[in-house]
């Protein structure tokens, strides 16, 4: 099989999918294959609700799909500075790969979208890249060098890229923000290319 990165999101409003597919965008640029995925809702019952193919959209994720990456994009709005409940269950899932070391020493890098400017855009990249560092994965920002970082007058960290959507999900990308997707992806393509 051939190396790919995978794209995983989750995504209410369209916000943090329109994100992933500039970071798959990205990743094609640098002359690697992007497979995006999402993962399902989280059910407030003790049923499962949702059905085992979505509707529309990306397919849901699996572990194998974790395991035979090349490496990791991972996106989630933002609920209270922290991932989405919906990530954070299926990342909690991936137990067995971290008792085989199956992610360490890939690369990853992490990706946002919140109602306002100041929502937590930091603390949920963080969050994200907490499971990531105990899978052993190597992380992956947004560096100074990306002129969009620095000249942004909306979403974007060094920690990885972010969007401001506005109250009603309002806000569509910015060229700045499709630009700091676009650079993470490529970043995690090439690094994956060259560890490989």
């Amino acid at each position: 099989m051939a190396p790919y990165i995978l794209v995983l999101y989750y995504s209410v409003y369209d916000n943090t999918k329109n994100m992933a597919l500039q970071v798959a965008r990205g990743v094609e640029e640098a002359k690697m294959e992007a497979i995006i995925r999402t993962v399902p809702s989280v059910s407030t019952t003790c049923e499962a609700t949702d059905k085992p193919i979505p509707d529309d959209g990306a397919p849901f994720a699996t572990i194998d799909d974790l395991k035979n990456a090349a490496g990791l994009a991972l996106g989630s709005p933002t609920r209270f500075g922290n991932m989405a409940a919906a990530m954070k269950y299926f990342i909690d899932g991936t137990s067995p790969l971290w008792m085989s070391g199956a992610l360490a020493g890939k690369p990853a890098g992490v990706f946002t979208s919140t109602a306002s400017m100041h929502g937590g855009q930091e603390t949920t990249l963080i969050s994200m890249m907490m499971p990531l560092f105990h899978q052993g994965m190597i992380m992956v920002g947004v560096p100074a060098t990306v002129p969009e970082l620095l000249a942004t007058k909306s979403g974007g960290t060094p920690y990885g890229p972010s969007h401001t959507a506005g109250m009603k999900s309002k806000n569509g990308l910015t060229d700045d923000e499709k630009k700091q997707c676009r650079a993470l992806g490529k970043r995690i393509a090439d690094i994956a290319g060259k560890l490989s």
